[in-house]
């Protein structure tokens, strides 16, 4: 999933409780959708004029609808630490969605620094788990995989109900070697999300690791056969044409 696409849909701050300020940031958020460049420079004068964290959170968007991904983090972060001196529990959200744009920017030290902060304010356990399942997204981008091992560890007994978190456990664990716990998280995985072509895709690159040749092409041809074109498939494609090489390096894709 493109993850400017999954911030842009991503749960919105609550409405100031100030009714001026609340319709307001209604009509911002609607031009960030609509003008993204109108939204801009109404959200910078609004911030400006002490607009505090509906500013920020409305002048981000419209820079994540530009893809200007940098811009978008660094005022998710600064409504983020406004959010966390007011006390809200607002903050939580929007390190994560600064930790998120930054890491869809590339700029993975950022991304560790900014979810590191929401998880050290995080209480609720599914929250917890969604800030280190990112944090290990950005980690394995910086090569620190025993740490975003750790994460990942740590997400899946918080929350053991996301099939992405086990997915990307399972690829580390293949990428590391480990393949009995890449072959255990497909498992949990599979049974939450059975039909997706990113499960069945890794299914393949597991099975492939392990010399099961056979059973591999055949989850990458279910693959281009149930997600034509998609990059699943066209990761299937290339895994096929590799594989007579025991782990197929074309059918490994970066952590989704």
């Amino acid at each position: 999933m493109i993850l400017a696409a999954l911030l842009l849909a991503a749960a919105t701050p609550a409405p100031p409780q100030d009714p001026r300020d609340a319709e307001r940031y209604s009509a911002c958020l609607a031009t960030a959708g609509a003008e993204p460049a109108v939204a801009v420079t109404e959200a910078a004068r609004w911030r400006g004029a002490g607009g505090g964290v509906p500013a920020r959170h409305c002048l981000a968007l419209a820079y994540l609808a530009q893809k200007q991904f940098a811009g978008a983090a660094l005022e998710l972060a600064g409504a983020a630490r406004e959010a966390e001196v007011a006390r809200s529990p607002l903050a939580v959200d929007l390190w994560g969605q600064a930790g998120v744009a930054a890491l869809a920017g590339g700029d993975a030290a950022n991304a560790v620094t900014y979810l590191t902060s929401g998880i050290a304010i995080a209480s609720a356990p599914v929250a917890r788990a969604a800030l280190l399942t990112d944090r290990a997204r950005a980690l394995v981008e910086q090569k620190r995989l025993a740490e975003a091992r750790t994460d990942l560890d740590a997400a899946t007994r918080l929350d053991a109900t996301v099939a992405d978190t086990w997915l990307l456990r399972a690829t580390l664990a293949r990428r590391t070697g480990d393949l009995k716990t890449a072959e255990a998280s497909l498992v949990e995985a599979a049974q939450l999300a059975p039909a997706d072509a990113d499960v069945r895709l890794e299914a393949g690159n597991i099975a492939a690791a392990q010399g099961r040749t056979d059973l591999a092409r055949a989850a990458w041809n279910a693959v281009i056969a149930s997600a034509p074109g998609t990059p699943a498939a066209l990761a299937a494609q290339a895994a096929i044409v590799a594989a007579g090489t025991p782990t197929p390096s074309a059918g490994a894709p970066s952590l989704p």
